[in-house]
């Protein structure tokens, strides 16, 4: 029996994924060999990165302004990739430090040029998304990261400012709509909504890339990957095939917007039980800052924990234990978690 798996990542993918994607390991699209093996300049191949890159079009609506390249390392690459390539010495950037993965983001960047930290919680555990700052006109971009998982915070919207803004969106790209028009460059670590671990997505504006006199290795030059479609090196060849089939998935479902109001619901129903049950109480300050991703809380009572937690997995529940850094209990819930597992673990919430 398939599990309820709360896991933030890597993370649940739809059945209708597992299904295609497990048969094309056997056999690609009838060619007699799998999608493991087939060259990556082959021409089925070039048709799934081509779809790929056309589906993130379609569901951010990225122009062609915009480049949208497949690469590897993860997020946490990204952290010195972008202010490498967009940050000079003379130049100031503005982070936003919300969490575990912006604090790291804003070391890398330290590296390459100004920061200025506008506004933190880590003051307060990260329990919440500051609001009360001011974006100074002279930054070269604002960088923010719109989930972050461990908290369990999420920022509902993203500021009107002139300044481009830089984001990680790992943990929640797909999962509700955007204005495109903010962001001067968007990356993501698939292992959330869009697919397995091993590939991470860059929406960059192109006519942002190229300014900087400073040397940048010709691998983590952005600039590369444009001109070689994502092609420059062997990409992550599984791991785009996989994302390309969730992204269909997502369209075929009713694309963003829909993913949007399924993840609210999912959302409501344990912020709900978790509001209403004395037994639990929520570790994030307000509700403007809960992720509808990460649903994070403890029991009111700490001797209940090793209890519920053996409840759960009772009731085929994985994944369910918070971060090592925090403790407690999260359940993550992205775009391919359906709302019966949602309901399952709000049972166990009721009944223990």
């Amino acid at each position: 029996m398939k599990k309820h798996n709360f896991s933030a990542g890597p993370a649940i993918l739809p059945e209708s994924v597992f299904a295609e994607a497990s048969e094309a390991v056997r056999d690609f699209n009838g060619m007699g060999l799998s999608i493991l093996e087939i060259s990556h300049r082959s021409k089925q191949f070039v048709a799934v990165l081509e779809e790929a890159e056309q589906l993130v079009r379609d569901l951010t609506d990225a122009g062609e302004d915009y480049a949208v390249l497949f690469l590897t390392g993860g997020a946490s690459s990204q952290f010195f990739y972008a202010p490498m390539n967009l940050l000079g010495p003379d130049h100031t950037a503005g982070y936003i430090d919300t969490g575990t993965w912006s604090a790291k983001a804003i070391k890398e960047a330290k590296a390459f040029g100004q920061v200025e930290v506008l506004a933190s919680s880590a003051a307060d555990n990260y329990t919440y998304i500051p609001t009360d700052y001011e974006i100074p006109a002279h930054l070269r971009y604002l960088h923010m990261t719109s989930n972050n998982t461990v908290f369990g915070t999420q920022h509902p919207d993203f500021p009107d400012t002139n300044v481009p803004i830089v984001c990680d969106m790992s943990s929640d790209i797909l999962s509700r709509p955007l204005d495109l028009h903010k962001f001067g460059l968007i990356y993501a670590g698939a292992q959330k909504n869009i697919g397995p671990a091993g590939v991470t997505v860059v929406i960059v504006r192109k006519d942002w890339l190229g300014e900087l006199k400073r040397h940048i290795p010709t691998m983590l030059d952005y600039r590369t990957h444009i001109k070689k479609n994502s092609s420059f090196n062997t990409p992550p060849v599984y791991p785009i095939y996989v994302s390309m089939l969730t992204m269909r998935w997502v369209t075929e479902n009713g694309g963003v917007a829909a993913m949007a109001e399924r993840n609210a619901a999912k959302a409501k129903l344990v912020y709900d039980e978790i509001d209403s049950n004395p037994r639990f109480k929520g570790t994030v300050a307000n509700a403007y800052s809960r992720s509808t991703m990460n649903a994070t809380f403890v029991c009111t009572d700490e001797a209940d924990s090793d209890k519920f937690l053996a409840a759960c997995q009772e009731a085929d529940i994985n994944g369910i234990k918070g971060h090592r850094s925090v403790g407690g209990f999260r359940a993550s819930m992205y775009n391919s978690m359906e709302l019966k597992s949602v309901e399952a673990l709000v049972n166990v919430m009721q009944t223990f």
